[in-house]
């Protein structure tokens, strides 16, 4: 039997079954040399709880990739590459930024996160109304070259059509995007209610949860 004061061998339980720990070593094992780098003695401290931080957020990336395969698997869907945790080094700036870079790591590194939000993308649709709608609010973004370069004002009475990209070339661009936002925020309201049955060992928390004296607000 565990002793009180021992460390679980588990990094977090999902209704009741265990994650591994080692998954988080795996993980963590893979992250870039520089962030390992040594540091001055003052910055022991620093260092540490950066450590500590860095092993809760691995843990939330390891625990998406578990949840997604579960729900993949509670799908019938298969899953056809490996997990390889050195894809989570080319995780793209633009989506940490839209993501979050606990979301944006577990896409890269996880093939069953990177199905689920592949097929939830597919099953979005987009009314006509709606392309339509994003593309006279946002007359900027289909300006022409020229219109830009002469300084047109998208808003202005001065604007012309021949001073935009025509709804029919700028349509298929918009739905696609429409579509991705739609999948991300489906993708997102799926984590929160799966996230309901997780519970993380000590030291192995969210990295914001405040139970914890190194919690910031990160994602």
């Amino acid at each position: 039997m565990t002793g009180q004061h021992d460390v679980p061998e588990y990094a977090a339980r999902i209704d009741g079954e265990p994650v591994r720990r080692e998954r988080v070593d795996a993980f963590l094992a893979h992250e870039p040399a520089d962030t390992r780098r040594p540091v001055p003695a003052l910055a022991k401290d620093r260092l540490a709880r950066a450590e500590r931080q860095r092993r809760r957020w691995a843990t939330q990336v390891v625990v998406i990739d578990e949840l997604a395969r579960r729900t993949c698997a509670e799908r019938g869907w298969a899953i056809q590459a490996t997990v390889s945790p050195e894809a989570m080094l080319t995780v793209a700036e633009a989506d940490v930024a839209d993501l979050g870079s606990i979301v944006a790591a577990a896409l890269s590194h996880s093939p069953a996160a990177r199905l689920l939000l592949t097929t939830l993308e597919s099953e979005q649709h987009i009314p006509e109304e709606a392309v339509r709608d994003y593309y006279e609010r946002n007359r900027d973004r289909y300006l022409t070259p020229e219109a830009l370069r002469h300084g047109v004002d998208p808003y202005g009475t001065s604007a012309t059509p021949a001073d935009f990209l025509p709804y029919e070339r700028a349509r298929e661009g918009i739905e696609h995007d429409l579509r991705q936002a739609a999948a991300r925020y489906a993708f997102f309201a799926w984590l929160d209610q799966a996230r309901t049955g997780v519970e993380y060992a000590p030291g192995h928390e969210h990295p914001g949860d405040p139970s914890h004296p190194d919690h910031e607000h990160r994602h």
